[in-house]
């Protein structure tokens, strides 16, 4: 593909490529945190890309989709192992990971439809949760988890408000 539909997937092709790479870097290192940054840029920029020209497309959203599993599998694959995380923090991103569990089954039963909302709590959620592995070296994993945390529980409780009134 070539042309402005290309960019974008082109950003989302080359955030796999890139979080295949993370797997071959120690960790944490600078150079592991330059690739984080560069694919999480091009998270960033590829759905702004292909809404600003008008490109966007189903095949795109899957690529964004695959590409945002294969990055995120990538990263704790790396981080997790290097870092000591307590049980309550582990409980705590367990029980977001089951309220967004549960808002995805409410949109499901309610609309009978995949809904995942792009609201401004979850980008805000995202975006803390993707600064917490700069941080790690120098607070450890807690210290940048509890605001990530604090952020994603509220962006969870929110969506799943707005699925179940049908606001989202």
């Amino acid at each position: 593909m070539r042309g402005k539909m290309g960019m974008a997937n082109a950003l989302s092709a080359l955030r796999v490529v890139l979080s295949v790479a993370l797997l071959a870097l120690p960790a944490l290192s600078p150079t592991f945190l330059a690739l984080y940054a560069t694919a999480g840029l091009t998270d960033m920029l590829d759905g702004f890309v292909a809404r600003r020209t008008g490109t966007e497309s189903e095949l795109g959203a899957k690529l964004d989709s695959a590409a945002d599993l294969t990055f995120a599998v990538a990263c704790l694959a790396k981080i997790l192992p290097t870092v000591a995380v307590p049980a309550w923090l582990w409980a705590w991103v367990a029980a977001i990971a089951v309220v967004k569990a549960v808002n995805v089954a409410s949109g499901l039963v309610m609309r009978k439809r995949l809904v995942m909302l792009h609201t401004t709590a979850n980008k805000v959620a995202g975006f803390v949760a993707f600064l917490v592995p700069f941080a790690i070296p120098t607070f450890g994993v807690v210290a940048p988890s509890i605001p990530a945390c604090v952020v994603a529980t509220f962006a969870a409780i929110q969506e799943g408000h707005l699925i179940r009134t049908g606001q989202g």
